[in-house]
């Protein structure tokens, strides 16, 4: 009996692993979502400090891992951005950011382009501590707008989907270069 019991103790039963996550900032991700059918990898995560405020924890997933902001703009592939606030924000500073990405990144947007950053903006509310934005694109579809929860509206195109992911992996970033590199996987 002790033998089985010391066996037992030496070599314990497998535990199953739950899905490996990701934490940021007290701000758990897990590493894979599926999507409509699509699994998506978690390329990166960061934080974005204004001052010395954690504003928000973003992840970034992907149809597969990618360091090149280049070629994960370039590919029409599903993707996500996930936003879990950590500081409350106004809706006027949110659509204030949305304004300085679009111009700092996509400087030659079109006017459809600019208008549907316009309608961006109108999905955005006051944001509180502990609330989440996601924005999934997918092709032929175009990009979801949820907020806190509540799908607002999808935008189409890839045009869109782009400019606003430049926001954050653009030659521009808003959130900084340092953000930048971490969502690309390049930094942990």
């Amino acid at each position: 009996m002790l033998l089985v019991l010391t066996a037992l103790l030496a070599y314990p039963p497998a535990i199953p692993v739950p899905d490996s996550i990701r934490t940021v900032s007290g701000v758990s991700l897990p590493e894979s979502i599926e999507v409509e059918g699509h699994t998506l990898v978690l390329n990166g995560m960061a934080l974005r400090k204004k001052f010395v405020v954690g504003v928000y924890v973003a992840g970034l997933y992907l149809a597969e891992k990618s360091t090149s902001a280049d070629a994960i703009v370039g590919a029409d592939a599903p993707r996500r951005m996930v936003m879990h606030f950590k500081h409350d924000v106004d809706k006027k500073k949110l659509c204030e950011g949305w304004d300085d990405g679009l111009k700092n990144n996509t400087p030659d947007a079109t006017a459809e382009v600019r208008a549907q950053f316009k309608e961006l903006c109108d999905y955005m509310v006051d944001i509180k501590d502990g609330e989440t934005f996601t924005f999934t694109y997918l092709p032929d579809q175009g990009t979801q707008i949820e907020v806190k929860g509540e799908v607002k509206g999808t935008i189409p195109g890839k045009d869109f989907a782009d400019a606003l992911l430049r926001c954050w992996i653009g030659p521009r970033p808003g959130p900084g270069e340092g953000f930048k590199k971490k969502i690309l996987g390049l930094e942990r």
